[in-house]
């Protein structure tokens, strides 16, 4: 099959007003963070450089410093410098990597869920049938299953019910506030939907399905009560894409491509974030 082929991008001018929207939540979050405007700075020129300079290379020709600078506008003493730091890493932390697996089996391997969907609450062990330590033996022979379990007990992803049996908590699907499973998945989601957002910009036909659907001038109780509906569609969504992806992954030989299937929602009183965005610049 023939890639899509690329269309002008959009003018630079047109992207001001877009962007500013696109970027008021994150420089919220810098700011309450502590992460001052030339910080900022200093990572978007890391940033500038490292994408002209693996992502804009000219096939066959070595990449110099004067293209780089013209593709940036940062000047040839900059870019000397900050040149050959290496594309950014992407790879997943190996204890989020595990987590992940052994939930994701959880609740859509048919062993290890009820006729419902729902993951079953499962005994620490058990001579046959499902247990927790089957489920994690069945992922991974590199942690005893009483060390997870004690870690996940502490961080609340499963909880004791009154049979001392394992039950899996929302927490599972839903990290804590800052921690560092859930700031990994902030950055590794958004990139993912933006990228695919990008690059329906700049195809001639979208490449990837990017939707959403949207009301205004709702009253409040009405956007809880959509916003409630919408999570209950998601997680019915995520739980089917995900119990079909693990049963294709049992006999799939493996390689270097990736997936990502991933829904979001969003409500808020209009009045909240209607500070005028900066005007586009001539």
């Amino acid at each position: 099959m023939s890639e899509p082929n690329p269309r002008s991008p959009p003018d630079a001018g047109a992207l001001q007003a877009p962007l500013a929207r696109l970027l008021r939540p994150l420089v919220r979050l810098f700011v309450r963070s502590g992460i001052t405007f030339p910080a900022l700075t200093d990572l978007l020129r890391e940033l500038y450089v490292n994408v002209a300079e693996y992502d804009f290379a000219l096939p066959g020709k070595d990449q110099t410093d004067s293209r780089v600078s013209l593709l940036t506008g940062i000047h040839r003493k900059e870019v000397r410098r900050l040149r050959g730091a290496g594309a950014p890493v992407s790879a997943v932390p190996a204890a989020i990597s595990r987590t992940s697996r052994i939930i994701a089996r959880w609740v859509a391997a048919p062993d290890f869920t009820e006729a419902d969907g729902r993951p079953k609450p499962l005994k620490r062990a058990a001579e046959s049938g499902p247990s927790f330590e089957s489920l994690v033996a069945s992922v991974t022979k590199d942690l005893r299953p009483r060390a997870v379990l004690d870690e996940w007990l502490d961080r609340g992803i499963v909880t004791l019910d009154e049979e001392e049996r394992i039950v899996l908590a929302e927490a599972a699907f839903v990290p804590s506030g800052g921690g560092s499973q859930q700031l990994y998945y902030f950055g590794r989601n958004l990139h993912d939907h933006i990228a695919a957002a990008v690059a329906n910009v700049l195809e001639e036909k979208p490449r990837f399905l990017e939707r959403a659907v949207h009301y205004d001038g709702l009253s409040p109780a009405l956007a809880r009560r959509l916003e409630e509906r919408a999570r209950e569609i998601a997680m019915e969504a995520l739980q089917q894409a995900n119990r079909e992806a693990h049963a294709a992954c049992e006999t799939d030989p493996g390689g270097e491509a990736r997936w990502n299937f991933g829904i979001y929602i969003f409500a808020e009183d209009a009045r909240a974030d209607d500070a005028p965005l900066p005007e586009p610049k001539a």
